[in-house]
C-alpha cells in the first residue's frame, strides 16, 4: 500500500500542475499580457509558454486518467480485503521561484522532500529563469502555484495590494518570528500586514578574488573606494583585467547593473537618501542617483577594465563570471554571497591554496561600512492547512539547515574536504547551525546580523514596474550605450506608478 500511495501522489502532482496550466487558453492569457504591458515580446513569450503547456496537457490528462484508474482499482481491492487505510487524502503543494541551478533548485527540492516525507505532503518545486514574467502570466491564466518565492519585496507588495497573495496567519507569523530580526520580517510586511515569510538572504557588498593571484602580482586588498579604483587602474596599466562583468539574466537582464548602482548609492550619498530613492521621493534624475550611475559606467567603460565572456556586458550571463575569475581572465568580480555556487565544481574557499577564492568588502570612503543585502520571501496564493505548514517550514531554522546541508553536498561533488566548499546559500536566520557552513559563509551570516548600516536591494523594494522593469531595461540600454543617463533616468521616473 505504501508503494501505491507514493505512485499515486506523484501522478496526482503531475496531473494537478498540468490541469492548472490548461485552465486558460493561450490567446486569453496573451490578451491579458498585451493589455497589461503593451509588450509584443512579452506577448510572444506568453503565447509560446501557454501553447506549450496546452500541448503537454493531453499527455498529462492521460497520465491523470491512468492514476484515477489505478486508484479505483486499489480502493476496490482494499474494500475486498477490509483495509480501512486504503485511500487516505492526498496533500500536494506546488511551489515556484527563480532558483533553477542544479545545486540551488536541487537543494531546495531536497529540503522540501525531507519535510514532505515527514508530514505526508507531496511538494513540487519548479524554478524559472523568467519567474518575474511567468508569475504574472500564471496569475492571469488562473494557473498560479500554491506558494511562490519572491526575490523582490516590491513585487510581493504589489501582489498584496492587488489581493493576489494571502495574508499570513498569525500563528505562522508567531512561529517563525523568533528566527528573524524585525527588519528581516519587515520586508514581508505590507501596510502593517504580514504577507511574506523570509527564507533566504544574501550579502551583496562583496568583491570576489583569488588571494594567490593578488600576492603574485603584488596587489593589496583595498581599504577605501578610492583605493579600489586606483587598484583597478594599476591592474590595467600592468596588462591585467580588473573586472569580470555580465548582466544578462533572461527577463531579469540588467539587475547586476542595478546592484552596482545600489552599492554606489550607499557609498556616495546618505542612507536617508537611499531610503528616499527606494520610495520614489528622490527621483532617478537627481544628482545623487544619476551620479551613482555615472560612477559605475566610468569604471566599466575604461579601456581594458572589463572581461565579458559573452562578447559584451549585456550579453554575458551573470552566472558566467566564476570560471573566468578562476582562470585569471579577470582579477575581481563584484557579486553577492550566493555567487559561490557558480564557481567551477570543487573550487576551494579561503584556504590559501593556489586556486582558492576569497572575498573582500566592497569598500567605502567612510567609516560606517554600509552593507547592501537581499533576500527571498515565500508568499502563498492558496489557503489550505498544508500550504501554511510549508510556509512555516520555509521560515524555520530546520529548512535553512536542511537546504544548506544538501546544497553544500551538491557543490562539493568529489571534493576531499566538503566543509571548505561554499554552498552559495546564506541566511540571516538567527537560529541556524552555523557549523554547517564553511567559515567564509558563516562570516557572511554574522555580517548580515550585525551590520551597522544594512539596506535591502533597492530595486527589490521599488514597485515591480520600476525595480524589476524600467530600472533593469533602461539600465541595460545605458550599459549598451543606446541611451544617455539623462534620458534613461527620465524614462524610469516617468514609469513610477502614480500615487
Amino acid at each position: 500500500m505504501n508503494k501505491w500511495m507514493k505512485l499515486l501522489a506523484a501522478l496526482f502532482a503531475v496531473s494537478l500542475v498540468a490541469a492548472a496550466c490548461g485552465s486558460s487558453t493561450a490567446s486569453d492569457a496573451a490578451d491579458a499580457v498585451t493589455d497589461a504591458t503593451g509588450d509584443s515580446d512579452a506577448l510572444t513569450d506568453a503565447q509560446q509558454a501557454l501553447e506549450d503547456a496546452n500541448a503537454a496537457r493531453e499527455d498529462a490528462e492521460a497520465a491523470a486518467q491512468a492514476a484515477e484508474d489505478r486508484a479505483a482499482a486499489a480502493e476496490a481491492a482494499a474494500a475486498e480485503g477490509g483495509d480501512d487505510d486504503a485511500a487516505p487524502a492526498l496533500k500536494v503543494v506546488t511551489v515556484s521561484g527563480p532558483e533553477r541551478s542544479e545545486s540551488e533548485a536541487g537543494a531546495l527540492n531536497a529540503a522540501l522532500e525531507e519535510f514532505g516525507n515527514a508530514n505526508g505532503i507531496t511538494i513540487v518545486y519548479k524554478g524559472s529563469a523568467n519567474w518575474e514574467a511567468d508569475i504574472n502570466i500564471q496569475l492571469e491564466a488562473g494557473s498560479n502555484p500554491d506558494i511562490s518565492i519572491f526575490p523582490q519585496p516590491g513585487k510581493l507588495a504589489d501582489f498584496a495590494r492587488a489581493g493576489s497573495v494571502l495574508e499570513v496567519p498569525s500563528e505562522v507569523v508567531d512561529a517563525v518570528s523568533p528566527n528573524w530580526s524585525d527588519g528581516a520580517m519587515g520586508f514581508g510586511n505590507v501596510d502593517g500586514t504580514q504577507f511574506g515569510i523570509p527564507n533566504k538572504n544574501d550579502l551583496k557588498s562583496l568583491v570576489w578574488y583569488q588571494p594567490a593571484r593578488f600576492e603574485a602580482a603584488g596587489y593589496e586588498v583595498p581599504e577605501t573606494l578610492d583605493d579600489l579604483w586606483a587598484l583597478a587602474d594599476t591592474m590595467i596599466a600592468d596588462g591585467n583585467t580588473p573586472w569580470c562583468i555580465g548582466i544578462e539574466s533572461g527577463q531579469a537582464t540588467g539587475w547586476a547593473f542595478t546592484d552596482w548602482v545600489e552599492d554606489m548609492m550607499l557609498r556616495t550619498t546618505t542612507p536617508e537618501n537611499y531610503d528616499a530613492w527606494t520610495t520614489g521621493d528622490l527621483p532617478f534624475a537627481s544628482p545623487e542617483v544619476s551620479g551613482a550611475m555615472e560612477a559605475v559606467l566610468e569604471q566599466w567603460n575604461k579601456e581594458g577594465a572589463v572581461f565579458a565572456s559573452g562578447g559584451t556586458i549585456a550579453t554575458t550571463a551573470f552566472q558566467a563570471n566564476g570560471e573566468p575569475l578562476v582562470n585569471g581572465d579577470c582579477l575581481m568580480h563584484r557579486q553577492a554571497s550566493f555567487f559561490s555556487s557558480f564557481f567551477p565544481e570543487g573550487t576551494p574557499a579561503a584556504d590559501g591554496s593556489e586556486g582558492a577564492v576569497d572575498v573582500f568588502y566592497f569598500p567605502s570612503n567612510s567609516d560606517s561600512k554600509p552593507v547592501l543585502g537581499s533576500g527571498t520571501l515565500a508568499g502563498a496564493f492558496e489557503d489550505r492547512p498544508e500550504v501554511w505548514q510549508v510556509m512555516e517550514y520555509f521560515g524555520s531554522a530546520e529548512y535553512a539547515n536542511a537546504r544548506q546541508a544538501n546544497q553544500q553536498a551538491l557543490q562539493a561533488g568529489d571534493a576531499e574536504d566538503p566543509s571548505v566548499i561554499l554552498s552559495g546559500f546564506n541566511t540571516a536566520n538567527r537560529n541556524v547551525d552555523t557549523s554547517l557552513w564553511a567559515p567564509l559563509e558563516a562570516s557572511f551570516i554574522g555580517i548580515m546580523q550585525n551590520a551597522e548600516i544594512f539596506r535591502f536591494d533597492g530595486s527589490d523594494l521599488m514597485p515591480a514596474d520600476v525595480g524589476a522593469g524600467t530600472f533593469w531595461s533602461e539600465g541595460t540600454a545605458v550599459v549598451n550605450g543606446d541611451k544617455s543617463v539623462e534620458d534613461a533616468t527620465a524614462a524610469i521616473d516617468a514609469s513610477w506608478p502614480a500615487g
